[in-house]
């Protein structure tokens, strides 16, 4: 069985630094996908715009500033708010986003709860896929004994 935490809430994309404009998110954790953090916006088309990485990345982006390349997090006030600031790029565009960082916090919480960090592989149950991939099985037998007869030929077939 599988869990997903979800949280609803309203982001700010920042358009300067004196305006921004309102885009509601989803965020979302799967304990089948236990590395990652889902982000869909949804920014008034049919097609809703969804972001994937790491969960690591967001808990560290709480506290302090991290991410480079794609994904950048950190935190910062405004308006004396706590908030946490997500720069996103890709090839359609780059985006910065505000979050309120006591919500962002509140959700990572249930998700480590959930599945802590340092038991992510266990929820893939790589280990034991592994194990099993590598278990020796009857056909195995085959495998071990030689199928060739030897070169040296015995005296009785002389």
């Amino acid at each position: 069985m599988h869990t997903v935490v979800e949280r609803e809430l309203e982001l700010k994309l920042v358009l300067s630094p004196e305006r921004s404009i309102p885009v509601p998110a989803k965020l979302s954790y799967r304990t089948d996908d236990p590395y990652a953090v889902h982000i869909t916006f949804h920014v008034g088309t049919d097609h809703p715009v969804n972001w994937t990485f790491a969960r690591e990345l967001l808990v560290e982006g709480v506290f302090r500033p991290c991410g480079h390349g794609d994904v950048r997090v950190w935190p910062t006030k405004s308006a004396g708010r706590s908030v946490v600031l997500m720069a996103l790029s890709s090839p359609d565009g780059d985006a910065l986003l505000e979050a309120p960082s006591a919500q962002i916090s509140a959700w990572l919480e249930r998700t480590l709860r959930v599945v802590p960090p340092g038991s992510e592989a266990e929820q893939l149950g790589i280990d034991d896929g592994l194990a099993e991939l590598l278990s020796p099985t009857p056909a195995d037998d085959l495998y071990l004994c030689d199928p060739w007869p030897s070169d040296e030929s015995s005296s009785d077939e002389r």
